[in-house]
């Protein structure tokens, strides 16, 4: 009766057994030490301010107060579940930046370190008036937007250059050179900017003169008068970003950094997605402490953008790579989600991030007019544009081709385009070498062929690795009548670009 009620009797002993092992694995599963943070660095504003420590645990926590200092927690101790310690410290007047390291302890034997830094609170906080975010027109990821980008043109050594726009021989920006550029299938600019050299108010607070904070507005206009896209920078200023610089003489730079964009951030805030954001130009970061300083700077200017609010809250926002070089990018920046050597900066916005690199290589034949130094001038380049003239044969390129080209674009789109990090070729282009060649009218015609050989393949192979490609300084266009000046530069260009 027992066993046809109950089963067999080896039955009902797994079925023991079977309780036995399903109360050991909940036992098990409990018992296992659980201390899960959300972050392992927190920043306090420099101003001052409170962020949330967010953190789950499984048993009862301490936190080590010995030499906290500045900081305040809310609370230094509790029970096992998800807790929150806001973290509060007031504006940082130090005149150095400061960090402290927590230690979150857990009677489960877990512990966990917590990075709480504040830069210093060196100029006036610009972030006077921030608003609510605003999403509207700013839907596109960095990926979506950029494979909007036909060709792009920089409207070169005009708002860098020291005094005003004039002040190295170019004309002011019109709307008509912005119509010029549209007419032509191009669809993006970028727009170098300087303002620590000659539009700074008060050195002492780095307010920007509100003019010129006016006139970049305008410009700005013009582009979205054409539905162009347009990239604003802080372009070089003589150097004042400078990543070899430590201690104070770094802090103060980072506070300079989030000043300037602070007030450039809330002037541009209502324009949409076409509008996007360059932190530097090219920064001198050669090594991993010095590209380590840019991330940090970097990491002040999404910082500072985001916290404006308005559609800034969700902008596309250009870091460049060290040196803004392919080959740093690669060799320091490489990867998706892990990064090597050196860690990028953190926004909190996702996939709204984009890497900027320049493109002069060989700089023998794409920057230098006259021999130097450290090489002599090359007139031709291109596997079939090499001249067999005995008199110049020294003048041939010799590194860094076609085959150098079709590999260094499919780098950037293998450690990065292909892991969604867009990757802008922020500038590139050639000198004219063929003045040198009066009197060997062969040799003159072969060299001008090699350059646009170069417009053309270059533009071309950074397009068919989905790299965003930015014209410096050509005679495509003839800026003092604002019509084209060399209609083959512009052709071998659109031909690259496929326009």
């Amino acid at each position: 009766m027992m066993i046809k009620k109950f089963g067999t009797v080896s039955g009902i002993i797994g079925i023991f057994i079977a309780i036995l092992i399903a109360v050991s694995c909940k036992k098990t599963e409990t018992a296992t030490p659980q201390l899960t943070l959300a972050n392992i660095t927190d920043t306090i504003p420099s101003n001052g301010g409170t962020v949330a420590l967010k953190f789950t645990s499984n048993a009862a926590w301490t936190v080590d107060t010995a030499g906290l200092g500045w900081l305040h927690l809310s609370q230094t101790s509790g029970g096992n579940g998800t807790a929150t310690i806001n973290l509060t410290g007031l504006a940082n007047k130090s005149g150095a930046s400061r960090s402290l390291l927590l230690v979150l302890n857990s009677t489960n034997g877990q512990s966990r370190r917590i990075t709480v830094l504040q830069d210093a609170n060196i100029y006036p906080s610009y972030n006077i008036s921030p608003i609510a975010p605003d999403a509207n027109g700013m839907g596109s990821t960095a990926t979506q937007l950029t494979t909007n980008i036909t060709m792009g043109y920089n409207i070169y050594n005009t708002m860098e250059a020291p005094g005003d726009e004039t002040g190295w021989g170019n004309p002011a920006i019109t709307q008509s050179l912005i119509d010029l550029i549209k007419q032509n299938g191009m669809n993006a600019v970028r727009i170098p900017i300087q303002y620590d050299w000659s539009h700074i108010i008060d050195k002492k607070t780095a307010q920007i003169d509100p003019a010129w904070l006016a006139r970049i507005k305008q410009v700005v206009q013009y582009c979205f008068n054409d539905h162009m896209y347009v990239m604003v920078n802080i372009h070089y200023d003589g150097g004042w970003l400078d990543c070899t610089a430590t201690g104070t003489k770094q802090d103060t730079i980072n506070a300079k950094q989030k000043a300037y964009w602070e007030q450039i951030a809330t002037t541009l805030r209502d324009f949409d997605e076409h509008l996007m954001f360059a932190s530097a130009n090219e920064p001198n970061a050669t090594d991993v402490p010095t590209s380590a300083t840019l991330m940090r700077y970097h990491q002040t200017f999404i910082n500072a953008v985001r916290s404006t609010g308005g559609k800034n809250s969700y902008r596309t926002l250009i870091i460049q790579a060290p040196s803004t070089s392919i080959d740093l990018a690669n060799q320091y920046l490489k990867s998706s989600n892990v990064y090597k050597v050196v860690s990028m900066p953190i926004d909190k916005v996702p996939n709204k991030m984009v890497i900027e690199f320049h493109y002069y290589t060989p700089p023998n034949f794409c920057i230098l007019s006259a021999d130097a130094s450290w090489g002599k001038e090359s007139y031709f380049w291109g596997a079939n544009f090499h001249t067999t003239n005995p008199m110049f044969l020294d003048r041939n390129s010799t590194y860094n081709e076609e085959q150098y080209v079709d590999s260094i674009f499919k780098t950037a789109k293998k450690n990065f385009i292909s892991k969604g990090i867009p990757m802008i070729m922020g500038e590139y282009g050639t000198a004219y070498h063929a003045d040198k060649l009066k009197g060997y009218p062969a040799d003159s015609l072969l060299s001008v062929n090699s350059q646009m050989h170069f417009y053309s393949y270059v533009t071309k192979q950074a397009k068919a690795n989905g790299v965003l490609p930015f014209l410096w300084g050509s005679d495509a266009f003839d800026r003092s009548t604002n019509t084209v000046g060399n209609q083959r530069t512009l052709d071998s260009l659109k031909k690259g670009a496929g326009l």
